[in-house]
Formats: structure tokens, sequence, C-alpha cells
């Protein structure tokens, strides 16, 4: 869970009616201590900041291990155990969960010894180091998702012992991965939260801003490496740890100046850029939630048509948007998306991709006429 509002010390989190908490656990992202916390009611966290909070619920209150900063964001992991007759029992010789689930990203692991027999949510389903299936999905929608799984027992199901081959490595980095015509372990989509947002500048330009956010949770790891990708060209780059606020240092590396850098890169010719972001080596248990900026210029996939506004790029990651220059509004999108308007009054569209490929966004936009004196 990820507490914004710049300043805050504390965190509430509500706890479902018709629900039992038990054996909780709270920790901070970044560093992997635990955090202190208790339980309050609706009034506490009300006075807390939380806008309409019910005085007849309980929250977890957690006191954060430092306080937001500005343009920031302060990880908890949250650790606990529900008891919840109404949400999960047994029916028919069926296992069965059903609870609307409001958070976007989920993944509901079955005990030990389970097969799907129905999930009324499109999701992945992968098996867990364990011998667990996992059914994992992003919300995409807008409210909750109305999520019914219903597992039954496999019968004289054996003992197992842990399988590398059905092993997330979102949830065990050090497994061996399987050979590649097998394509596994699968990549957990919902357990990504590798988010970009680009800001168009007129596209006369042919020029974009934008920002990603990714988490570094690999002990060790140093650096993050962007690779430009063919066609565009990089300017200004600049980091930031979101966790800290703390400003990190960046280089751009061409070329065979990448090899001889020792950088991790497929692939290089003369042309590749590599924009390097520096930061501390992330500690064993903790994690580093970066953003990134950068500017693009590119030519052939974001143009001019006539009076047509053309983008045309893929996207790879789960959460991306796009937000149109002053005074353009959109005429054509190939992919699904979810418009807003941002408070300059620019036009904003968000894709999710839930699966783990890329889509192909292809959109136009026409330049809104100036009102007449």
């Amino acid at each position: 869970m990820t507490a914004t509002a710049p300043g805050s010390t504390q965190f509430f989190n509500p706890i479902r009616k018709g629900s039992v908490a038990s054996d909780e656990h709270v920790y901070d992202r970044l560093t992997g201590a635990p955090l202190s916390f208790d339980v309050v009611g609706g009034d506490v966290a009300r006075g807390g900041g939380v806008r309409n909070a019910d005085s007849t619920s309980q929250y977890i209150r957690v006191l954060l291990a430092r306080p937001v900063p500005a343009e920031g964001e302060a990880r908890i992991l949250i650790d606990k155990t529900y008891y919840d007759p109404k949400s999960y029992f047994e029916e028919n010789g069926l296992l069965v969960f059903s609870r609307p689930l409001g958070i976007k990203r989920n993944a509901i692991v079955l005990p030990l010894g389970y097969e799907v027999v129905s999930c009324t949510v499109p999701s992945q389903v992968i098996e867990e180091s364990d011998g667990r299936l996992s059914l994992s999905f992003w919300n995409s929608m807008p409210g909750d998702a109305a999520l019914t799984v219903k597992a039954r027992r496999l019968a004289g199901t054996p003992a197992r012992r842990p399988s590398t081959a059905g092993t997330n490595p979102l949830r065990n980095t050090a497994a061996p991965p399987a050979p590649a015509a097998m394509r596994l372990p699968l990549d957990e989509r919902a357990h990504q939260n590798r988010e970009i947002v680009y800001f168009f500048q007129q596209p006369e330009t042919h020029a974009f801003d934008l920002y990603h956010d990714y988490t570094e949770s690999r002990p060790g790891v140093d650096k993050y490496l962007n690779v430009v990708r063919a066609g565009s060209t990089v300017a200004h780059p600049s980091a930031r740890i979101l966790d800290t606020g703390e400003e990190l240092k960046w280089e751009v590396v061409t070329g065979d100046a990448i090899r001889r850098a020792g950088l991790d890169v497929s692939d290089v010719t003369p042309q590749t850029q590599v924009v390097v972001f520096h930061f501390a080596p992330v500690k064993p248990n903790g994690s580093v939630r970066l953003r990134m900026y950068e500017t693009y210029t590119d030519s052939v996939r974001y143009r001019l048509d006539g009076d047509l506004l053309v983008w045309d790029r893929s996207f790879g990651r789960p959460a991306n948007a796009v937000v149109l220059p002053a005074g353009w509004y959109v005429t054509n999108s190939a992919i699904p998306a979810t418009i807003s308007e941002t408070a300059d009054g620019r036009v904003r569209l968000d894709f999710i991709n839930p699966r783990p490929d890329e889509i192909d966004v292809f959109l136009t936009a026409r330049r809104r006429e100036r009102a007449r004196p």
C-alpha cells in the first residue's frame, strides 16, 4: 500500500466489516523494517485525514518510517489474517471465495491440493513453487471486481516438493529459470508496478516528455538501465527516489561505451543509447521506488499528418497513460482507454494492459478551434 499525501506521518487501512483481522504485521518497503501500528475507530481515522471515514468501522493506523516527501510516496506492506465465513466457505463440496475487490491488482492463492473449478474475473493461473495454484488479475474497471472463485480438492493429491518449473519469480527470485521453450516461470502481470505517463508536446516538434516509475527489489542492484528505443532520441533525463525524494545521478552511454562499461544490454549498435540511473544498492528485504524523467523525440511514432495528430507506439508496461497537448481533443483510439481531463484542461487517456504482452496504441487527435472574439 502507498501513502501519497505530502508530509503525512501515518496511514490508515480500513478493516472490512464482517471480517475479523488477526496476526497483523506491518513493514516499511524501503528498508524492510517493521513499523508500529494500532487499531483505531473511524473518528480517529477521520481526524487523521481519512475523508468520510465510517465512525462504525475500524482502521489499522500505521506510523510511517518517514514523512511522505513532496511528489513522493511511502510504501508499506501490511500482512494480516482475515476470518470471514461470509466470503470464504465450503459449499456442495467446493471451496468458495466470493468477495468484491476494489484494489486494482490482486492475487488469490488456493490451498495446496486444490484445482480451479471457476473464476468470474479473467485471471492468470500460475503454479507456485510449492504446487499451490494462484489466480492473478488487474481490475481495469472503475468499480469493484465481483470475484467468485470455486475450487475442488484433488483426489489422492501426493505431497509436492517445490518445483522450479512453476515458480513465480516475483515471489521467489532465487529460483532458476526453466527452459525457454517452456515459457516458465510465468511473469505475474498483476505483481508488476511499472507505470509510465507521456506528456505530448505540440506534434510539430515530434517531442514528448515522460516519467516512468519502477520498483527495484533485487538485493545489491544499484542502477537502472533504460534502453532508448531505436528511432528515438533522448534528452533532459533526471530521476529521484519516491520514498525519500533523493535526486539521483545519471549518465547517457552510447555505442561501444556500453560494452566497455559492462552494462547488461543486448544487440548493441553504434547508435544504441542507454540512460543509466545510479542509486545506493538495494538492501536485503528492502526495495527502492524510482521515478525517472526523460524527453524523447520520435518523428515516426509521433507526428502531424495534415491537421491530424498521430501517435503510433507500442506499450509493454501494464499501466500506461498519455496526455494530449493543450488545445487538442481525441478522435480515435484503437486500444480501449479511460479518458479524463487534467487540472489544466488537457485530455488524458489511461491504458491498462492486464496481459503479459505489448499493446499497439494508435490514436489520433484534432486541434480545437479557437473561440472567435
